[in-house]
Formats: structure tokens, C-alpha cells, sequence
């Protein structure tokens, strides 16, 4: 049987777009280059990172569906890095004919944080308990009968971001600084470890898993300050949440990355707690550490190329770079020379102009052949850096 060959994306008209201009499509933005893809992005911002890195950038509202109606009609595959997106635009691009992915029915239930558990019930995926209101005074009503009990998870069913969205509620008075609309109330779990594994699937269904990562998280701002691979558990508890894992990716039918995030309970039950089908934070100590990188592999999914190889060269740790408290305005990386005369050390930079507290500036990772070692440098990476304003 003849090989069917692929479109000439390598030098040539092919033209990949890309919705979302964050640090995310700027870093996958490095590996088109590096296969000298032709793309093109949409962003809300005139100062979007990915601005400096793509071959044609256009500035629009990703929700606004015939925004991103026209900005389709000159690529020919389209695919995300950031899930707030004009769902139905995306949906009558594929009813035309258009090559979406990840595809806008796994995208309709990831994009909702009430689908996606109802998604897991639904298909037996292991999850932690669970309410869903309509309002923000229903729980209120239901505590008070009884139904639910403090304390609990409090999430917004979309638009969350890096920790946005997402509260500890552990008394009535607590639920008075929360958004009225739809949301998810969410079993506290008492866990050992916050894991992560991602998943990817080409469009012809080749399947690949990177290692299982631990994440530790930022006790106030809830976002992942360190990502360490590979993660510090029992291979017998790495096998399971490979598993559920794969599990999810099977359903849900993604094309692309899928990144899924877990708990492992304290007695190493395996819960999924939410996903992402798209390069992911948890994925970014690849650049350095893996021999394909999570943003490459993107690429290579989406354009159904061969998956590249998801171990580890060596062990890696990232840390996030978030604009330190009390901190707004134009940004500096104090002591960044420091870091950088550090063994195996590498800082990434977003590109933002502007810090804030706890807005995402840029992450730093680190490599050594031993674990112990890495975690070390990588306290010391995050002791010495800072990020703030002028």
C-alpha cells in the first residue's frame, strides 16, 4: 500500500492558526519557526506576546464569533492556546469544512468546569464530589438544608484562569466575595499530591504520555509554583493516574495535548480534578528536560506528523515567574543574572511589559540528573529572583 503523504506545512502556503496570543502560542510559536510553518494569530491585546513570533498577528475578541468566523477563512487548520473561545464560530468552521483541533465537541465540555465533571460521572472517571448551581444563592439555600457542608471548593463553571475562578469557601460570609453565576461546589479533598499527566493524540490516533509530574501549589494564589518531574510517588500510583489519564483522553476525544491534572487521595486513590486540551503549565519543564517538547508535540499532533519521544533526558523542575505582592507597573527581574550563573538553570520571558500580583511574568526551569538536587536549586532559583516594578 502507498503512503499517504501529509500537506507540505514546511516551507510552503500552509498556514496554521492559531487562537490565543499568550505565552503559550508564543512558545509554540518557537517550534513552527523551528519547522518554518507559516501561522497566524488572533488576540485581544496590541501587546499580546505571541505578537513578535508569528508570520501575520490580528487583533480581535476571541468570543466574538464572526471575529473569528474571518480569521479562519485563510487557514487551514485552526487550533487554540487558551479554551475561552467562540465555541459556535469554532463549530460552523468544522460544518464548512475547516480543520479544528482540538475539536469543538471535546471543547464544549472542557470549556464548561459543570460539563466537564458531568463529562467524568458519565463515563465512570474517578472525581471528587460535586454540586451544581445555576446561581451563587442556591448554595447558600442548600447549606442551609442540609445538601451541602463547609468547607468546600467553590468554582466558576467558565472563564477561570491561573487560580481565577477558583475559592476555598468555609463559611457563609466567604460566599458574599463570589461571582453570581453559574458554578460547581466541589468536595474538599485531602490529598498527598497534586499530579498531572499529558496526554497526546494525533488526528490519525496515535497516542503518547509524558511522565506523571508533581505540581506544588502557591498556598494563597492557587497556582503552580513548582512542576516536578519526574513526580517523587510510588510506580505503582504513576501506572494508575497514567491510566485514568488515558482514560479520559479516550473519551473525550481530543486532538492535541490534554493536559489532566489529579489528586492522589492519602490512600492513593487516583481523582481527576480538571483538564486542559492544549500545551499546559505542568508541561513546561519539556523545553529543556524532555526529548520532544509538550509545544512541539502540539504541532506535530494537530498536523498528524509522527508523535515524538514524551521521556525525559533528565530530571526537570520548573518554576513559575509571577509579579511579586505590592508590585504594578512596568516590569523587572531583579537578580536574574544571579539565576543565570545557576547550574542547569533556564529562564523563559513572556514578553508582558506590565506585572501585577501574581500575574504569570515568565517560568525558569531547572535540570540535573538527580531530582534532590534540582528541587534545591530550583528553591534557591525561586528565593533569588523577583519580579517587580520599576
Amino acid at each position: 500500500m502507498p503512503v499517504k503523504e501529509n500537506p507540505n506545512y514546511f516551507s510552503s502556503n500552509f498556514n496554521l492558526g492559531i487562537l490565543g496570543g499568550g505565552q503559550l502560542g508564543k512558545m509554540m510559536l518557537y517550534e513552527t519557526r523551528k519547522f518554518d510553518i507559516r501561522t497566524k494569530v488572533l488576540d485581544a491585546s496590541s501587546e499580546a506576546p505571541s505578537k513578535i513570533a508569528c508570520n501575520q498577528f490580528v487583533q480581535g475578541d476571541l468570543m466574538d464569533y464572526q471575529t473569528v468566523l474571518d480569521f479562519a477563512t485563510d487557514v487551514d487548520v485552526l487550533t487554540i492556546e487558551i479554551e475561552n473561545v467562540n465555541v459556535d464560530a469554532l463549530e460552523k468552521l468544522e460544518d464548512q469544512g475547516k480543520t479544528v483541533y482540538p475539536p469543538t465537541k471535546a471543547l464544549r465540555i472542557i470549556q464548561n468546569k459543570a460539563k466537564q465533571k458531568l463529562f467524568y460521572v458519565d463515563n465512570q472517571i474517578p472525581t471528587a464530589d460535586f454540586s451544581r448551581f445555576a446561581y451563587k444563592s442556591e448554595i447558600k439555600d442548600s447549606i442551609e438544608n442540609g445538601g451541602l457542608q463547609f468547607p468546600f471548593i467553590w468554582k466558576a463553571a467558565q472563564f477561570g484562569y491561573d487560580g481565577q475562578g477558583v475559592k476555598v469557601v468555609r463559611k457563609m460570609e466567604d460566599l458574599d466575595a463570589l461571582p453570581p453565576g453559574e458554578c460547581i461546589a466541589e468536595e474538599m479533598i485531602d490529598f498527598k499530591n497534586e499530579l498531572a499527566v499529558i496526554v497526546c493524540r494525533s488526528a490519525n490516533g496515535e497516542i503518547k504520555t509524558y511522565p506523571v509530574v508533581e505540581m506544588e501549589f502557591h498556598p494563597e494564589a492557587n497556582q503552580v509554583e513548582y512542576v516536578i518531574c519526574p513526580a517523587r510517588i510510588d510506580e505503582n500510583v504513576a501506572e494508575r493516574a497514567q491510566e485514568v489519564a488515558l482514560k479520559v483522553s479516550e473519551k473525550i476525544e481530543h486532538v492535541g495535548l490534554l493536559a489532566v491534572e489529579l489528586f492522589q487521595t492519602q490512600t492513593d486513590e487516583i481523582l481527576v480534578n480538571e483538564v486542559a486540551p492544549r500545551p499546559h503549565n505542568s508541561g513546561h519543564y519539556s523545553i529543556e528536560a524532555s526529548y520532544t517538547n509538550q509545544f512541539e508535540q502540539h504541532i506535530r499532533a494537530i498536523l498528524n506528523l509522527p508523535l515524538g519521544e514524551t521521556k525525559s533526558k533528565v530530571a526537570g523542575i520548573m518554576v513559575n515567574l509571577v509579579g511579586a505582592e505590592g508590585h504594578t507597573g512596568d516590569v523587572h527581574y531583579q537578580n536574574i543574572e544571579e539565576i543565570l550563573a545557576m547550574e542547569g538553570v533556564t529562564p523563559h520571558i513572556y514578553g508582558k511589559k506590565q506585572t501585577r500580583p501574581f500575574r504569570k511574568m515568565g517560568h525558569v526551569t531547572i535540570v540535573n540528573q538527580d531530582i534532590s538536587k534540582a528541587r534545591q536549586i530550583a528553591q534557591q532559583v525561586k528565593e533569588t529572583i523577583k519580579v517587580i516594578s520599576k
